[in-house]
Parts: structure tokens; C-alpha cells; sequence
């Protein structure tokens, strides 16, 4: 939990540093957001150790599939931008093999809650598809506000 925790903090860590960088605001449900989670995870670690990693599958599921969708994007760009003769910079660069990373460590941590034994979580096909389909819907909103 320690590795997933401090791992965590550094992905909070970098996109707050791309978003100061350029200038962008964080999306306005930030705020919302955060209670949420907090709720969600105290709510699931109440119900125990399977319920919150169940809790942490369906939630990296859902954010391992949203990065792969942001990594194709960028390498599409730079296919477009070679085929034209256009040189990509190094920053477009840098930021795709980030978001890859930070993918990866992701996945990892879904690999690591299913093997705490996620699905032996009470009722896990209902809470992973209730968990999942609030993610998506979060991703949403956020994408749009």
C-alpha cells in the first residue's frame, strides 16, 4: 500500500507541475472530486481489505483504459506531425512517455489489488460496476468542466 500510496503522490505531483507549467486549470470539480474519493475510499476500506482492493481495481481499470486513450491521441499527433515533415519536440515527447509510465504504474497497481484478492470482496460485480461507471462518469465531466 506504501509503494501504491507514495506512487500515487507522485502522479498528483507531476500533473500539477504540467498544469502549472502551462498555465491550465484544474477542472472545476476538483473539489468534488476529492470528497468523493475520500468517501469512496474509506467507505470501501470499512467494508474491508477485499472491498477496498476491489475498490482500487475498478478505479485503475478505468484509469489504465482513460491514459491509453491519452497515449494514443499523442502518438497519433506525432504520426500526423512526421508524415507533414514537422519535428516533434521534445516536450510532446517527454509528456507521452510519461503518461505511459504513469499508465503502467496504474496497471500495476490493479495487478496488485487483484491479487490481494479483489474479487473475493463481497458482492465485487456490483461494486466494480458501480465504481467503474462513476470513474467514467468523473473522467466525463472532468473532460468537459
Amino acid at each position: 500500500m506504501q509503494h501504491m500510496h507514495s506512487q500515487e503522490a507522485g502522479h498528483f505531483s507531476t500533473f500539477n507541475a504540467l498544469l502549472a507549467r502551462h498555465r491550465i486549470r484544474p477542472t472545476i470539480m476538483y473539489p468534488v472530486w476529492t470528497v468523493a474519493a475520500t468517501a469512496l475510499g474509506w467507505g470501501t476500506a470499512m467494508l474491508g481489505r477485499e472491498a477496498a482492493m476491489a475498490c482500487t481495481e475498478a478505479v485503475e481499470t478505468e484509469i489504465g483504459g482513460h491514459y491509453n486513450g491519452q497515449v494514443r491521441v499523442l502518438l497519433g499527433w506525432m504520426r500526423e506531425m512526421e508524415e507533414k515533415g514537422e519535428e516533434v519536440g521534445e516536450e510532446v515527447t517527454e509528456l507521452v512517455g510519461e503518461l505511459k509510465r504513469i499508465r503502467d504504474e496504474e496497471l500495476e497497481h490493479l495487478d496488485t489489488a487483484v491479487d490481494e484478492d479483489s474479487r473475493e470482496a463481497k458482492g465485487w460485480p456490483v461494486l466494480n460496476t458501480i465504481i467503474r461507471g462513476g470513474c467514467k462518469g468523473a473522467i466525463w465531466v472532468s473532460e468537459r468542466v
